[in-house]
């Protein structure tokens, strides 16, 4: 493990025991919660998929998930994330599959999946981009690319921890995308791997977030061709 990955897994790993705490991340009101699986609906496909969430952290998304019936697969850098993840969806009856792993490059063999789904994962990644390449590179034909994603306000920025962020000094500054990316910027990474892709605006639901919010927040829909050349 490098030292930027090993400071990024080590923050999150400490930040662990109280993500649950921002109601985006436990989704514990149940507006929030039938807010997020109303859009997970709508993202998915209807018949039951196999579904790979990185960067799933506690697991919230994945046990939304599998109680929609979906097969999971959730991938973490943070070996106390998963371990959470893993007691949440346990704790609820249900089954996923929860792997501790770089989710830019995710430990899941040669298994190929219908949806890659993550939410405000890329701006952690030191090569965001070939982060995409990969995770394009782990869909079945006609599958579906979810990115759920934003670019943060200056107050956002004001509560981070130093100009470092939550990281290790020259951790935060080494990241492409420190701080969020624009939807037009990631629509541009993202549209030479798909065949087509739109964007739905997120940031005017406040019951997704546990209030309103004032940056740009949104989710990334792309489909990949429904048969390789």
């Amino acid at each position: 493990m490098t030292d930027t990955a090993a400071s990024i897994s080590a923050y999150w790993d400490a930040a662990a025991s109280g993500f649950d705490e921002e109601p985006d991340h436990g989704l514990r009101a149940d507006e929030t919660r039938v807010a997020w699986e109303e859009r997970l609906r709508s993202w998915m496909p209807a018949e039951t998929a196999d579904v790979l969430d990185l960067g799933c952290g506690t697991g919230s998304l994945s046990l939304l998930l599998a109680r929609a019936g979906h097969r999971v697969t959730g991938v973490d850098l943070a070996p106390r994330m998963v371990e959470r993840a893993r007691g949440k969806v346990g704790s609820a009856g249900l089954g996923a599959r929860f792997v501790v792993g770089d989710a830019a490059a995710p430990p899941t063999g040669p298994q190929e999946f219908d949806v890659v789904l993550s939410r405000h994962l890329v701006w952690t990644l030191p090569d965001p981009e070939a982060a995409l390449r990969e995770w394009v590179a782990r869909l079945r034909p006609g599958g579906r690319l979810v990115l759920v994603e934003g670019r943060w306000s200056d107050v956002r920025k004001e509560k981070d921890q130093g100009a470092d962020g939550p990281y290790a000094p020259g951790v935060a500054e080494s990241l492409p995308w420190n701080g969020g990316i624009r939807a037009d910027d990631l629509a541009d990474a993202v549209r030479p791997l798909v065949a087509g892709l739109r964007i739905e605006p997120l940031s005017g639901d406040p019951r997704l977030w546990g209030g309103p919010v004032a940056d740009e927040r949104y989710a990334l829909i792309a489909e990949t061709p429904s048969q390789v050349p």
